[in-house]
């Protein structure tokens, strides 16, 4: 589960409703929370240079008074009054700084570009949409900073689990905007991931439209475009009438190698909806089954008649899913039976089908049971091919 900021709150001064401690005054870097401040927009106004600065909410209201430096004499004072406006004023913008300084994080934020509904429930309806979409687009960049592929169906969903547990969501007033705040310190491959990600979907959409060619979404996998991107896409779209969709990277830690200082938004409108609805398609059919030899715990025995049957195996090694259904001929199924009662693990060998979500193992053979120190010593999946380059018709390394 994502972190939402209405968690119990932690001990010590408290971000209102957001379950998180307020920063130290004395731990915060000026220059940083400056960043934040013009990020979310604020307006410079004066400030003798080097000594402090006058910063304006936008839209009028009380404004700060932020040391420049440090070293400044009354730096940590006006600090902590700076912290106290933005804690107590009830705009989101207010609220995402003090987010944004809570912890070393890089942005991700959602604006719908349609106007919303002025009813309660359909406000309502809109923040979990917008909210659900979100972490799907999280989720979908995870995955593509796993390793490339058009479709990942199950796959190292504990990866993506995990990954999510350390995103905090912002709030999404009336289903309009939302924020998510993803610490450097949990690593910022799926951020880079998603940040390029969402431009190589929008070139690919733009190619699709203009030409009518799909190529260029084969192309794009090496980017970290894949059918669940293009999904959370579609339900971005579909349901808001149109998304922009802005990443900024955390000032404090700066961007990462071979990233812009500011990227710029990056917009998709319903007109998008077709290609991305082929793009999306066409991944799941592209993705072919995997060989593979798979070692697991026998969890399920079923079968409704004498000649064999279908068993589940919670996988230990040798595939990125959590669990595989085998059907498996009479001996085999004998075998697998065997070991579920001596709690013994087995081998088995197949092809992990993509139909499905790769839920599923064919072609069985060879059921062997392991002892179970064999088991707990197996290496880990087979290392995955490095992302590159995807040529036309591929959907991109397996």
């Amino acid at each position: 589960m994502h972190r939402q900021t209405d968690d119990p709150a932690a001990p010590g001064p408290q971000l209102p409703g957001a379950g998180i401690p307020l920063p130290d005054p004395a731990a915060i870097d000026p220059a940083i929370l400056g960043a934040l401040l013009a990020r979310h927009g604020w307006h410079r106004t004066g400030g003798p240079g080097g000594r402090y600065a006058r910063w304006t909410p936008p839209g009028g209201g009380a404004g700060l008074l932020v040391p420049q430096d440090q070293r400044f004499p009354e730096c940590a004072d006006l600090l902590a009054e700076a912290l106290a406006t933005l804690s107590v004023s009830p705009a989101p913008y207010a609220r995402e700084v003090l987010l944004g300084m809570a912890a070393l994080s890089d942005e991700v934020r959602w604006e719908r570009l349609a106007p919303g509904s002025g009813s309660v429930v359909a406000r309502w309806v809109a923040q979990e949409q917008l909210r659900g979409a979100a972490r799907a687009m999280l989720s979908a960049a995870a995955l593509g900073s796993c390793g490339r592929a058009g479709y990942y169906g199950s796959r190292y969903r504990g990866h993506t689990e995990r990954f999510l547990g350390e995103a905090l969501l912002g709030p999404a007033p009336e289903g309009r905007r939302l924020a998510a705040f993803l610490p450097v310190s949990v690593g910022r491959g799926p951020v880079i991931t998603l940040h390029r990600a969402l431009r190589a979907a929008r070139d690919a959409t733009d190619h699709r439209r203009d030409t009518g060619g799909v190529e260029a979404f084969d192309a794009a996998v090496a980017f970290g475009v894949c059918h669940e991107l293009v999904q959370a896409l579609i339900a971005l779209v579909h349901e808001g009438g149109g998304i922009r969709i802005t990443v900024d990277w955390s000032p404090g830690a700066g961007p990462p190698p071979g990233c812009p200082v500011r990227p710029g938004p990056v917009e998709f409108t319903p007109g998008d909806l077709p290609a991305l609805a082929d793009a999306a398609q066409r991944y799941v059919r592209g993705e072919p089954s995997l060989p593979v030899r798979v070692t697991g715990a026998v969890v399920r025995l079923h079968r409704e008649r004498p000649g064999g049957g279908v068993v589940r195996l919670r996988v230990i090694s040798g595939a990125d899913v959590e669990q595989v259904r085998i059907a498996l001929g009479d001996d085999d199924y004998r075998v697998a039976g065997q070991a579920h009662l001596m709690n013994l693990p087995v081998r088995i060998s197949g092809r992990l089908e993509s139909r499905g979500g790769f839920r599923r193992l064919t072609g069985a053979r060879g059921v062997v049971p392991l002892p179970t120190g064999e088991a707990e010593a197996e290496e880990p999946s087979p290392p995955r091919r490095p992302a590159g380059p995807a040529r036309p018709g591929e959907a991109g390394p397996r």
